[in-house]
């Protein structure tokens, strides 16, 4: 064995490898704190997801509370209108039972039809106009065919009942009557 082959483990070489291990330690130590710093990160932003989810879970829920209470309260409107025509509608009960007078009760029947006409109105409710008009199946609704030498053929003779439209949809169709033209 020569004398450099001896030497490789000597106390000399042992200081050269030790610098070596410190930087090997020192690199590893600078990994480490990287990784605990990328590990906190992370951990961070799992919480912010976490809050975010239980925040989304809060707004779903109170959205759905809205939207049932919308649901369950969205006549109200509607139905206050309609209160002062039961009123008068109560009123025109209790005259017609003191009042001798069939004039007097017609008379409060048809005020309180034109109240409630007028509370539907307010809401986007209108009728559909059908005698005398070209018979439209979207908004009316045939239930029976008659001749007649003064209607001509295909236009409404009569109404049995009005249909209406809330805004521009068909709330419900009219029942008519059409002419079939001139009798032969």
């Amino acid at each position: 064995m020569s004398e450099d082959e001896k030497n490789v483990h000597s106390i000399d070489n042992l200081d050269s490898s030790d610098e070596a291990s410190s930087a090997t330690i020192d690199g590893a130590s600078d990994l480490q704190q990287a990784l605990d710093a990328k590990a906190d990160e992370c951990k961070a932003a799992h919480e912010k997801y976490l809050r975010l989810a239980a925040e989304f879970d809060n707004y779903k829920r109170l959205a759905q509370r809205d939207q049932r209470e919308q649901i369950k309260f969205g006549n109200e409107q509607i139905l206050k209108e309609l209160l002062p025509v039961v009123d008068n509608l109560e009123r025109a009960i209790k005259s017609a039972k003191g009042a001798s007078s069939v004039d007097a009760l017609t008379e409060g029947v048809e005020l309180t039809l034109k109240q409630l006409l007028s509370a539907l109105t307010k809401f986007g409710v209108k009728a559909v106009e059908s005698i005398g008009q070209t018979f439209d199946p979207s908004t009316q609704q045939a239930v029976a065919q008659v001749p007649s030498d003064t209607v001509p053929e295909n236009h409404v003779v009569e109404e049995y009942q009005k249909g209406y439209l809330l805004q521009d949809r068909i709330l419900r169709a009219a029942m008519v009557t059409v002419s079939t033209g001139a009798a032969h």
